[in-house]
């Protein structure tokens, strides 16, 4: 906790909370699994050292169920101020299928289409399941 605190120092942040960081998006795999050394895993850590909040994932996550939520968050979030209110839109967004991959791209919400990668699989894929939104939880501020 030491490092954390120097770290916070560091940068000029204290104890009375004004980081310039408002959320820190941490998408790779269990960045919200902790141990005894850090309860929250490294969204833990990152609120320890000053920030206000992290999206960060529970599990081992899929990488396009992972693109298609952080794409309809970040497109929710431009709207909706708060951020656990985003988060949930986006995660009933997929649920009801309006996120999903056709034909190599994938289409969100309001059907922007963001066109995959060479290396994800052509074709269509459902993202309703909870497997492919629902490893993803907001630690700190959730406003």
């Amino acid at each position: 906790m030491g490092q954390l605190m120097q770290l916070s120092d560091d940068l000029g942040w204290s104890k009375s909370n004004d980081s310039p960081v408002e959320l820190l998006v941490l998408s790779a795999c269990q960045t919200a699994l902790g141990d005894r050394n850090a309860e929250l895993g490294f969204a833990g850590l990152a609120v320890a050292a000053g920030v206000k909040s992290v999206l960060a994932s529970l599990w081992n996550v899929s990488d396009l169920g992972t693109l298609g939520l952080m794409g309809q968050f970040y497109q929710d979030f431009s709207q909706i101020p708060n951020k656990s209110e985003a988060l949930r839109q986006a995660q009933l967004a997929m649920l009801r299928g309006e996120v999903r991959v056709e034909d190599g791209k994938m289409i969100l919400a309001n059907g922007e289409a963001i066109t995959l990668p060479p290396e994800f699989p052509k074709g269509s894929l459902e993202l309703s399941h909870p497997y492919y939104w629902s490893a993803f939880t907001l630690v700190g501020n959730w406003n």
